[in-house]
């Protein structure tokens, strides 16, 4: 038998994936398996979109007209994420004996809601994969939001003490910025905040240097220096004698990079220092993003301009209302609502650690089940019912039921739904997703990171935009470390796409989903390495001692496309009303409908979904 080595636990050999098993195998395998502890490419994992792909992308063919229904329930939601599962909740809070089934094709419930779990010396690290946070729950979430959490046990106050604000700032850590050669010449990292200013509280829990002189210390020219310092000053206005109407069109019309080089003269270098700082929030670099969307968001350029604030693309309340697993506790806390047994408990605070029994998800005694590694490949309305086709270890399936939400990618619905108008069809498959990684990194400690005086870097022109320490959330008896000597769970983003190439937001999004795809865990794992080992050497890491687990989270389908205005015509927001009309007994969620990639969103579409097939 052959030996397995410490790098093949990391690399997920030891738990079937880099040998080739599919989900359903491991399954098999491991009866008490626990996906949250499963390691490797997660995400949408292999097993979890070859069906998909066989019928959408490469035509073939899954007959199940004439099969018989196996099952019969009240509703069938397809996408077991925030939406789906919302919409369970809330069609069951109206008809509390419905039965309900829930189908997805991941090994996981939660959709982009992903938990990793790290176990290190007997010590539970807990990271998100996916969905992130609450984002401003007073400013943006609705009633239907804001009750369901209120029925889920989730106070958002908690969280102001829950989230340590000042944890890494009060160890002397500031955001930092990192310079690769391959672009830059030399490999630099510049400590202090640099170039996006926020407000003057937040530059302080950050330890803010002065910006001249984290300028000073790039690895680029004297001009481009200049160049840089010039975009933060009151004056000149580069757009002088034009109105404010026409200065907003120009924004709208023009990416942040062409707004740096066109309307400021800023050279390429100075451009390529912001090039990858929008990758985290909008999916594209700033060759893609216009200059109207980061205006409000502490990017400079635009005070010369003298143009009122348009209340930017935050709610503007502090980013603090997060789970340890990110939204992961939310899809847990409505699971273990719906699933009776599944786990212990009934705060927000026990969610945390509260053990789930799998095996109980799909158990035929409860009115609610989960199926998971089942890919919905036909939906139709049929004889005053509907009926779904799905795949499941290779086998077809078909059910039927009153109601269906199809709370999957919107871009899917097209190919599970023969009946759909034209129209809705062409609306739908605008919804392009982007592809975006989150990977996990656990380290036996975070020395490095003290002594280099950094809690978070930025690398606009790195494979990475960004690398930090896990959020600072201490929650219902998860502690997170605050000792430097502690594990600790790394944040690492990538966004793959083709930027600079003149291709819009969605060519770039197939592009990067195309190289997603192909990409083994090896050359993630060789990435992550490379680039830990370059920022974070000089405080003393060596990721062949330091790194103790990597979990990648692969999203080629990520975020919901959001609309661009260097590419969306007018007619958007028609767009979105089209896609998710609701056809027969047929509704559709998910946050693609709501044009964002927010819970917030999610939650509402499935309110709304629910509300169209029953009142």
């Amino acid at each position: 038998m052959q030996s397995i080595t410490r790098r093949d636990f990391i690399n997920g050999v030891a738990l079937g994936i880099a040998a080739g098993l599919a989900p359903a195998a491991q399954i098999a395998a491991q009866p008490s398996r626990y996906p949250p502890l499963l390691r490797g490419l997660r995400g949408q994992h292999a097993g979890s979109f070859e069906t998909a792909h066989a019928f959408a992308r490469d035509r073939a063919a899954f007959s199940v007209a004439d099969m018989p229904a196996d099952e019969r329930y009240d509703l069938v939601v397809v996408g077991g994420g925030i939406s789906g599962l919302a919409a369970a909740w809330f069609y069951r809070r109206a008809r509390k004996d419905a039965r309900i089934l829930i189908l997805d094709n991941h090994d996981d419930f939660g959709g982009h809601a992903k938990r990793n779990e790290f176990m290190l010396d007997g010590r539970l690290v807990i990271g998100y994969g996916g969905s992130q946070s609450i984002d401003s729950p007073n400013s943006w979430w609705t009633d239907a939001g804001k009750g369901l959490l209120r029925d889920l046990g989730v106070d958002v106050k908690r969280f102001e003490t829950a989230f340590e604000r000042d944890l890494y700032s009060s160890l002397g850590l500031s955001r930092g910025m990192f310079f690769p050669r391959e672009a830059f010449g030399r490999d630099h990292l510049a400590i202090g905040e640099a170039l996006i200013q926020r407000g003057d509280a937040s530059r302080r829990l950050a330890n803010a240097k002065p910006l001249t002189e984290v300028v000073a210390g790039f690895p680029i020219s004297e001009q481009s220096k200049t160049q840089i310092l010039a975009l933060y000053s009151a004056a000149p206005d580069p757009l002088a004698g034009r109105s404010a109407e026409e200065k907003l069109k120009l924004l709208k019309a023009t990416s942040y990079r062409d707004f740096l080089i066109k309307v400021w003269g800023c050279n390429v270098e100075v451009a390529n220092c912001f090039q990858g700082r929008t990758l985290g929030f909008f999916g594209l670099g700033c060759d893609a993003v216009p200059a109207a969307d980061v205006r409000d968001q502490g990017y400079p350029g635009f005070r010369a301009l003298n143009l009122p604030a348009s209340g930017g693309s935050t709610g503007g309340e502090p980013y603090i209302y997060h789970f340890p697993d990110g939204n992961a506790s939310l899809a847990r806390l409505m699971v273990r609502g719906l699933v009776p047994g599944i786990a212990p408990g009934n705060t927000m605070d026990d969610i945390v650690l509260a053990p789930f029994d799998y095996a109980r998800l799909d158990n035929a005694d409860s009115t609610v089940r989960i199926r998971l590694d089942s890919t919905c490949i036909d939906v139709r309305n049929a004889d005053g019912e509907i009926r779904v086709g799905y795949v499941r270890d290779g086998r077809l399936y078909r059910i039927a039921a009153r109601h269906a939400v199809l709370a999957c990618f919107h871009m899917m619905i097209p190919h599970v739904m023969p009946e759909l108008s034209q129209p809705q069809r062409e609306a739908l498959a605008q919804n392009v997703k982007t592809p975006v990684v989150y990977t996990n990194v656990l380290v036996p400690n975070w020395r490095p990171w003290v002594e280099l005086k950094v809690s978070e870097i930025s690398a606009p022109m790195s494979f990475h935009s960004r690398v930090a320490l896990d959020f600072p959330v201490s929650l219902g008896g998860y502690r997170h470390p605050r000792d430097p000597a502690e594990p600790m769970v790394l944040h690492l983003v990538h966004v793959a796409g083709a930027p600079n190439q003149g291709l819009t937001a969605r060519q770039q999004f197939k592009v990067g989903q195309a190289k997603l795809l192909q990409m083994p865990f090896s050359e993630f794992e060789a990435r992550i390495r490379d680039e830990l080992d370059r920022m974070l050497g000089d405080g003393g890491f060596a990721s062949d001692r330091d790194i103790a687990a990597i979990t990648v989270n692969r999203w080629p389908h990520g975020y919901g496309y959001v609309e661009n205005s260097l590419f969306d015509g007018e007619d958007y927001e028609n767009t979105l009303v089209r896609a998710r009309q609701t056809v027969g007994r047929v509704a559709i969620a998910n946050s693609d409908a709501g044009g964002d990639a927010y819970a917030h969103l999610a939650i509402d579409q499935a309110a709304r979904a629910v509300r169209e097939l029953i009142g």
